[in-house]
């Protein structure tokens, strides 16, 4: 038997030592290489907005960029055919329904989202990340009495944003203020804020009773505070220097989500950039009113447009769009006329922002959630258009298994191969949602069961998918689900019924009124 010298037994030290630094330092270049994540998530924009959807009339060139250097998913959907359940499920991977209280809410409504609740940015910092949201929040804030002149908490940085530039809510409801990591932007202390959403402030005047103050004409539901001649939903006084100027919403999100990028491009990033558009009010900047030949709806779109365009030469620039994935969606189907008058229906011509679909915002019918899906990763995703059936809860698992996270969400599946190109083999059924009731997708046929209500609302002049019987449309042969195949096909619609009640349960027959507001 041989003794190990001293020689020897340093030569082994030395060379334990180099082995653990070449191992940390290949650790740390790993953590360099992690991808960056962004979701680029629009505000009612419809299937048929964009051009390489189908849009002729609309011009949306960065828009079609993204797709045509990506993955245009044709079979893409948002959960829920309104803003609030859609952002709860993207963000949790978990069903809206599930969350009795994951409905269109008013700006005063507490966090939606438990903070001991699992969502992407908190899978995200426990990855190593950093994380950011900018733009429209719409998900609550508080606890339910929020005092508006402290710091707002719980917001979304007690749910794993380190980073937050808000708005509370929506455009159209007060507090019409930024909100940044919990306070008020710009707010005066000697002119503090008051919010409420039964009563008016004495004095106060509302689009309702003074009329002659409005520069947007409000149609329904839109009549309460008066904030920059605009007619808003709920009561606010105060806070004078913190509110907002409508036009100038998007270039203020656009220079937030930049600078977020600039701060944050040495370090692995998540991303969530929100954009308020087309949502009423339709306020574009005056760079962009009358561009688009449609009114105002058609001029946020082009507005928006820019806006993306502006924030991905940002990552080029910065030398980090090869290391970032972006995805690109919309929170539900489209709406013309929400609640002002801007000419949204007498202006579209020959444009259709439902495309070849059936329904919009608020109906079960597929407009209502099937929207615009894009994934884009320059040098790391293949061009192509995927028929593969993927949903905006998926993100939650799927960004899990991109960065190497055993977290998964409870409603979520792990697609990243899809996300990314590598497989066509989707999702098999989903559970959609509008406003309360239920539907089912499977394979490619979607089952509606009968519910109460009319079958159009007239304020919106939408078809919302409700009937006194069961609807079953085989989307393959009938897209624009004309042919109602429930009698002619008992066999089909019973299967679907089945799975639909497997995963539902009887909680379907629960309905909620639809409120527009």
């Amino acid at each position: 038997m041989k003794l190990i010298t001293g020689n020897r037994i340093q030569a082994i030290l030395r060379l334990s030592v180099l082995l653990v630094v070449a191992g940390f330092m290949s650790l740390s270049g790993f953590a360099k290489e992690k991808p960056n994540v962004v979701v680029i998530y629009m505000d009612d924009l419809g299937y048929g907005d964009v051009g390489v959807y189908g849009a002729t009339e609309l011009q949306t060139p960065h828009m079609d960029k993204l797709a045509e250097r990506g993955i245009r998913f044709t079979n893409g959907y948002a959960s829920s055919a309104t803003c609030t359940p859609s952002r709860y499920a993207l963000l949790t991977g978990q069903y809206p329904w599930r969350n009795e209280n994951a409905k269109i809410l008013p700006g005063t409504a507490p966090l939606l989202i438990g903070t001991s609740q699992m969502t992407i940015p908190k899978m995200m910092k426990e990855a190593g990340y950093t994380t950011g949201v900018v733009g429209k929040w719409h998900l609550g804030l508080g606890s339910g009495n929020v005092d508006w002149n402290r710091k707002i908490t719980p917001g979304p940085n007690e749910v794993g944003f380190d980073y937050s530039f808000v708005m509370a809510a929506t455009q159209d409801r007060v507090p019409t203020v930024y909100i940044e990591n919990g306070y008020v932007v710009g707010l005066d202390e000697n002119d503090p804020i008051q919010v409420d959403y039964q009563h008016n402030f004495e004095g106060e005047p509302t689009g309702k009773d003074n009329p002659e103050l409005l520069r947007v004409q409000w149609e329904h539901g839109h009549f309460n505070s008066i904030v920059n001649g605009i007619p808003r939903i709920g009561f606010m006084k105060g806070g004078e220097k913190a509110k907002w100027k409508d036009e100038e919403m998007a270039d203020t999100f656009l220079e937030k989500a930049k600078e977020y990028i600039r701060k944050n491009k040495n370090k692995p990033f998540f991303l969530y950039y929100a954009l308020q558009q087309p949502h009423v009010p339709r306020t574009p900047h005056p760079r962009f009113a009358g561009t688009s030949g449609m009114g105002p709806r058609g001029d946020v779109i082009v507005e928006a447009d820019w806006c993306i365009g502006q924030f991905m030469e940002t990552l080029e620039k910065e030398g980090i769009l090869e290391n970032t994935l972006i995805i690109f969606s919309s929170d539900n189907g489209p709406v013309l006329n929400d609640g002002y008058y801007d000419g949204a229906e007498m202006r579209l011509g020959h444009h259709t922002p439902w495309g070849p679909l059936r329904g919009g915002k608020y109906s079960l019918f597929e407009a209502g959630t099937r929207v615009p899906f894009v994934t884009s990763w320059k040098g790391k995703i293949d061009p192509m258009v995927s028929e593969a059936f993927v949903c905006q809860l998926d993100l939650l698992s799927s960004l899990a298994e991109l960065v190497g996270s055993e977290t998964r969400g409870p409603d979520s599946q792990e697609l990243l191969d899809v996300l990314l190109g590598k497989s066509k083999e989707g999702r098999e059924e989903l559970v959609l949602e509008a406003t309360s009731r239920t539907a089912l997708r499977k394979g490619n046929w979607v089952m509606i069961p009968p519910y109460d209500g009319p079958a159009v609302n007239k304020q919106v002049n939408i078809e919302l998918g409700n009937s006194s019987g069961f609807q079953l449309y085989n989307l393959e042969e009938d897209l624009g689900q004309q042919k109602n195949l429930a009698e002619e096909n008992p066999e089909k619609l019973q299967e679907m019924l089945r799975v639909f009640e497997k995963v539902r349960g009887e909680g379907f027959k629960n309905i909620q009124p639809l409120e527009l507001k």
